[in-house]
């Protein structure tokens, strides 16, 4: 069980979106706690994916707050996400497929020797020390992300995330199009991130992913919050209950 007695990692409150007058997101709270998995749950156009996306600096929201560790900050762009520690790993994973891990691991952010050059010696190093942590059995250090499996890229994607310090990671339905073999593997990297206490937003369209992975569920519909539900006290049904009617169920209110 995740211990929610303390401050949230985030909490977003009362955020509100627009576009072209359209709301889009329309005053919506949601939270996050160390080491717990946080679903997002609805359908296309349900305002999920535009709510997280206010958080990853990717849009500026109209109304609402934003706290970290339980102080209002500003988040105006993917700069000032990642001052905050919180990376995001899209659906596309955003990796440059001509590269192998280790540079996809620095891309930008690169280690230099004390003559400026490319410390690609450190960097390797780095790279096989984060990996080994997340995903052991991770060997093709030298051959382009073209080359991974879907699993294989997922850890390269959450392997740059992590070693850069994020304390609060946004997933993308991070198991879609995986076979059942590579959505274990991404299962129990989920797993080692919440044991180092890193909270995580997950977005996904998989009733069943998110009740496997997560420990709480948000559901929207039409840019509104449904509800928040801890997975222990609903079922499948419950959940899809709220995505396809909007309504709570009652064994959870």
């Amino acid at each position: 069980m995740v211990d929610r007695s303390g401050t949230p990692l985030v909490e977003m409150q009362n955020i509100s979106i627009s576009f072209g007058g359209i709301k889009a997101v329309d005053d919506v709270s949601v939270d996050l706690y160390p080491g717990e998995v946080h679903g997002l749950l609805g359908h296309n156009g349900a305002g999920k994916s535009t709510l997280i996306k206010v958080l990853s600096g990717a849009y500026h929201k109209n109304g609402g707050q934003i706290r970290i560790d339980g102080k209002p900050v500003e988040i105006n762009n993917p700069r000032d996400a990642r001052a905050n520690n919180i990376e995001t790993i899209y659906q596309t994973l955003a990796l440059a497929d001509n590269l192998d891990a280790t540079s996809n691991l620095f891309l930008g952010r690169e280690m230099v020797t004390p003559m400026g050059l490319v410390n690609d010696a450190a960097m390797e190093a780095e790279c096989r020390k984060i990996m080994g942590q997340l995903n052991p059995n991770f060997q093709k250090f030298h051959e382009p992300v073209s080359a991974l499996s879907g699993g294989q890229r997922q850890s390269v994607a959450i392997a740059r995330a992590v070693y850069f310090n994020a304390r609060i990671l946004i997933m993308d339905e991070p198991t879609a199009a995986l076979g059942p073999h590579e959505t274990q593997m991404v299962a129990d990297l989920i797993q080692k991130l919440k044991a180092q206490g890193i909270g995580i937003f997950l977005i996904d369209h998989d009733v069943h992913a998110v009740m496997e992975l997560c420990d709480r569920a948000s559901v929207m519909k039409n840019g509104q919050l449904v509800g928040t539900v801890d997975i222990p006290d609903v079922t499948d049904d419950d959940l899809l209950s709220m995505i396809i009617l909007g309504k709570k169920p009652a064994s959870a209110a």
